[in-house]
């Protein structure tokens, strides 16, 4: 039995993947947790991880609240 391995995409790919600017997708990795892989200097995707975060509500606008946060509110 042979397994598929998921192929890694692009940010270039991404974007047309998902329709949006470069800039919008730095701005959700950094802000809302959008899973990205940084191979040296390079971003690399999974769809399927990509998928299961839109899935999940990472895309509805409402920012991942970071440690700094979370330490206000103590």
């Amino acid at each position: 039995m042979s397994e598929k391995i998921e192929s890694w995409h692009t940010m270039e790919e991404l974007t047309k993947y998902l329709q949006v600017s470069r800039e919008s997708v730095l701005e959700w990795i950094a802000e809302r947790g959008l899973p990205a892989h940084k191979l040296g200097r390079l971003w690399r995707f999974k769809y399927s991880e990509i998928d299961e975060w839109i899935r999940s509500g990472g895309a509805s606008g409402e920012p991942t609240p970071n440690e700094d946060d979370s330490q206000q509110h103590l």
